[in-house]
């Protein structure tokens, strides 16, 4: 029998989380720079070409990294996890700065491709009741967008259906869709199109923190039976730290225990006498 799906390491988790929060920040960013230079005065196109880089760039950043450390990228993503059991409350926490210090170093980057100082203060002023409002939405969405497809059994479909989302909610918010806290810090340090100013960085947090609340609560009354071995595999099926639920998402993957023996803490998917 080959064994597999070992549990990870939490540094190594962390290590994904930082360098996936990184690249999505330079995505979001760098392209947002790219569409300014080369569309200037032309907002609309720029944000198409805007959403169409993080949409694209964000499908590919959960498939490189999500198998370690679940591609989560968003601490609002970890918390709510952790809240229905697939993630322990100290790995959410070592998540979130992980998360942040990626972002922020992400934005640092993308000013430097650009030829841009390191760090510029952006001065782009967002905050208003329609973006409060929108962030919520765009953050509830997000979270129902990744609970429905694990509780129904298609969370691979899940690195496609979240790039589509946010790349969707660009348009259909006012707030071009954050839903981030750590993307919204890092983008503080960019004072280009994807900018936001300081000023308005606790709103848009303070929105994300409520999309996150009413998404927990909208999950337990369309899926009363979501349990933490559905949980653990957000948003990509990774291995965790957790032996029993990692025999647990062996079976919901399809592997049947044996009749003899219980199953073990990690199962292969495919097995033989």
């Amino acid at each position: 029998m080959r064994v597999s799906r070992a549990p990870i390491p939490l540094w190594r988790r962390l290590t994904a989380e930082f360098l996936g929060s990184a690249f999505l920040a330079a995505i979001v960013i760098g392209s947002g720079i790219a569409a300014q230079n080369l569309s200037p005065g032309q907002t609309g196109l720029m944000l198409l070409e805007n959403a169409a880089a993080t949409a694209a760039g964000l499908y590919a950043i959960i498939l490189m990294f999500g198998p370690v450390s679940g591609g989560h990228f968003n601490p609002v993503v970890s918390f709510v996890d952790a809240a229905f059991g697939g993630l322990s409350w100290k790995d959410a926490a070592a998540y979130l700065p992980a998360q942040v210090a990626g972002c922020t170093a992400g934005a640092v980057l993308a000013n430097l491709m650009f030829a841009l100082p390191a760090v510029t203060i952006s001065a782009r002023h967002r905050a208003s009741p329609a973006h409060f409002l929108s962030e919520i939405i765009a953050t509830l969405g997000l979270l129902l967008v990744i609970f429905a497809l694990v509780r129904s059994g298609r969370v691979r479909s899940a690195p496609a259906a979240v790039g589509a989302y946010i790349g969707a909610a660009y348009w259909f918010t006012s707030s071009t869709s954050f839903a981030n806290p750590a993307i919204t810090i890092g983008r503080m340090f960019s004072n280009t199109f994807a900018g936001i100013a300081p000023s308005s960085v606790p709103p848009f947090i303070g929105a994300q923190i409520i999309g996150g609340i009413l998404a927990v609560l909208l999950i337990k009354v369309l899926y009363p039976a979501i349990t933490p071995a559905d949980a653990a595999d957000i948003i990509v099926p990774h291995p965790g730290d957790d032996a029993g639920r990692a025999s647990t998402r062996a079976e919901y993957d399809g592997v049947a225990p044996s009749a003899e023996r219980p199953p073990s803490p990690v199962q292969s998917r495919d097995q033989t006498p």
